[in-house]
């Protein structure tokens, strides 16, 4: 069923995406889009048990782990807080390495807001593991679905969608799992457009991770306050002065999922097996592929040109990084390290002495980038172009912008990655035991030990 150009004018985005959401069923959901949300959840898991060592983690800790009767559990710290607190740690501390999924409906990063949200309020009420995943299906979609309607330019003038997307995201979420009619989520999505926030100003430092757990905390609130009958406008997407009236100027309504049938939106999430910002993966993929299949390294370089979307210059350009937390966006030097072969899947690869080791200082001067224009599903690829000073050419190019095909193979990736974060931090019993309840979770009938296993 596709909509024709007189429903799309009668549009009313808010209230059509709070009714599909509060109303959508375990009937209306595919083997399939479960298989990818429990593969998100996955991952969420792992690099948020992993982002429990950063500093952020115990400061925020400190910070938020205080009273409140509803009480959730904060992943591999030791400690609970109240609910919605829970979510700004969880969703916080997930996002802090860069390690988590993105998806480019959304221009962001997807499941660190609701899943943080669903899995704080799940705990809390018992909810059953398939009703989770069910609520952060939809979450997930309501989150892509206004950053499809708000376009590029809401991220260009320098918005973080994690931040602001990802608030509506959470509120719908929690909404669908505290079981809110359509009228209530469009008032908890409303209380969210209130609340969504975020800058890429602040890309390379702390703050970027806090705009996640803020988002997660944010639509959780927002949900639970609707619930409690308070108000807000119904309508907070597209009237004057609403949400795409002020953030985002390009905003189109579009009909939710006219075609009943088509793939969710959380099956075209893209994860991460490289610790740095998603944008510099084609990129390091493609240097990887040359590395490989030349038998070079750093030391074989005489020139490196990257070619790239000019949106990469503006996320993930920093010329200088003085910490390894900036070397995850700086693509001249991730470049040169990936060339040197380091591991840009480890965390430990990403130091304050990797950002000031002097190969790589020198070699981002030999590194430079030419922009080019790409259509939106070619924003996240590149070409690398390396001169050798044997005076050879090569040339490569790769994009990691198409989602896995084979989901068993995705699977096993993102188990081996989930091992290597969680390991080291709750130990290998319990990691394997997290790992196994994770795989089957939406056959659990609560969550109960899976919070207590990776606290």
């Amino acid at each position: 069923m596709t909509a024709t150009r007189a429903s799309i004018t009668d549009l009313r985005p808010t209230r059509d995406l709070a009714r599909w959401s509060s109303g959508l069923t375990h009937a209306d959901v595919t083997d399939t889009a479960r298989t990818w949300a429990r593969h998100a959840i996955l991952d969420w898991f792992g690099v948020t048990i992993a982002g429990a060592r950063e500093p952020l983690a115990a400061i925020l800790a400190d910070e938020f782990a205080g009273g409140g009767n509803a009480r959730a559990t904060l992943v591999a710290l030791d400690n609970t807080a109240a609910v919605h607190d829970a979510a700004l740690v969880n969703g916080a501390v997930s996002h802090s390495l860069d390690f988590d999924d993105v998806n480019r409906h959304m221009h962001g990063h997807p499941t660190v807001p609701v899943a943080s949200a669903v899995l704080a309020l799940g705990e809390v009420l018992g909810s059953s593991g398939r009703d989770i995943v069910l609520a952060f299906i939809a979450g997930y979609e309501v989150e892509c679905r206004i950053g499809d309607m708000c376009g590029d330019a809401h991220y260009d003038r320098g918005f973080h969608a994690t931040g602001t997307f990802g608030t509506f995201g959470a509120a719908a979420g929690a909404s669908r799992l505290m079981g809110l009619d359509a009228e209530q989520t469009a008032i908890a999505l409303g209380i969210a457009a209130s609340q969504a926030s975020g800058l890429k100003l602040n890309f390379g430092t702390m703050t970027k991770p806090l705009h996640a757990g803020k988002a997660a905390a944010n639509g959780l609130i927002a949900a639970r306050l609707a619930a409690r009958g308070f108000r807000s406008r119904d309508a907070a997407c597209a009237p004057p002065q609403a949400f795409a009236a002020t953030p985002a100027p390009g905003f189109h309504a579009h009909a939710v999922r006219p075609d009943a049938n088509a793939p969710f939106a959380v099956e075209e999430n893209l994860f991460k097996y490289h610790a740095a910002c998603y944008l510099t993966h084609s990129s390091i993929e493609a240097i990887r592929e040359l590395r490989q299949r030349h038998g070079i390294g750093l030391d074989d370089l005489e020139t490196m040109t990257l070619h790239v979307d000019p949106g990469h210059l503006k996320v993930c350009n920093i010329p200088e990084p003085a910490s390894g937390l900036e070397v995850k966006f700086a693509i001249r030097h991730l470049t040169g390290m990936a060339l040197d072969g380091a591991d840009t899947a480890a965390l430990e690869t990403f130091s304050d002495a990797s950002a000031n080791d002097v190969r790589y200082t020198q070699a981002r001067e030999r590194i430079r980038i030419e922009p080019r224009i790409a259509p939106p599903e070619q924003r996240h690829g590149a070409a690398v172009s390396l001169k050798l000073k044997d005076g050879r050419t090569l040339e490569a190019q790769a994009n990691v912008g198409v989602p896995a095909t084979d989901l068993a193979a995705q699977e096993a990736k993102l188990v081996a990655k989930f091992r290597a974060l969680a390991h080291p931090v709750i130990g290998r019993d319990r990691a394997q035991s997290a790992e196994a309840m994770l795989l089957k979770l939406d056959a659990l009938p609560n969550i109960e030990g899976l919070m207590r296993t990776v606290a």
